[in-house]
């Protein structure tokens, strides 16, 4: 095995919304979408990943994530977060209190944004650790950098992403694992 960024294809996907689909490189492009749920792109084979995320929402709104196994209901229960923003000319650092969610982005609707989020051991029977980095188009230009755990000692296999208010998704999301 070499070492890099391995694509990580979804077992299968669900979504709410108009449509979602699996690229034949193992990206899902979605559209209109107010849930994406990435089954089995987490497994035994790396202990990290990295997420990356384009798109745009309809309405302006947050995008989190949820941990989950075979496909079932999410875990809702034990992440916490401290982020930092940056947008125009003020920075300000924000202590999450627990919460059912782990916040990745927020999006402004009014042009494409992304972000990068590393998740380390969502498989490993141990609490899961996130990182994210987000460009917002808040403002032309808004950075969230975000550090967050989540505390249950479970191993996960999925990947749930859902926008937090009103309005959709729409995008492309790659899942890698870190060959090491």
């Amino acid at each position: 095995m070499t070492n890099g960024l391995v694509v990580m294809t979804p077992s299968s996907i669900a979504y709410s919304g108009t449509s979602a689909s699996i690229n034949a490189d193992g990206s899902v492009v979605f559209s209109a979408c107010t849930s994406l749920s990435l089954n089995g792109v987490f497994t035994g084979d790396y202990d990290n990943y990295m997420v990356t995320w384009r798109g745009t929402t309809s309405a302006g709104t947050n995008i989190y994530a949820r941990f989950g196994s075979g496909g079932g209901t999410p875990s809702a229960t034990g992440y916490v977060e401290q982020r930092i923003n940056a947008d125009n000319t003020s920075v300000a650092a924000v202590r999450g209190a627990v919460s059912t969610y782990a916040w990745l982005h927020s999006d402004y609707a009014t042009q494409k944004s992304g972000f990068t989020t590393y998740f380390f051991g969502p498989y490993l029977a141990q609490p899961t650790a996130w990182r994210t980095v987000a460009v917002p188009d808040y403002q032309s230009a808004y950075i969230r950098d975000i550090a967050g755990t989540h505390s249950a000692s479970t191993s996960y296999t999925d990947l749930y992403l859902e926008r937090m208010s009103s309005g959709t998704m729409t995008g492309l999301v790659t899942v890698f694992g870190f060959a090491q």
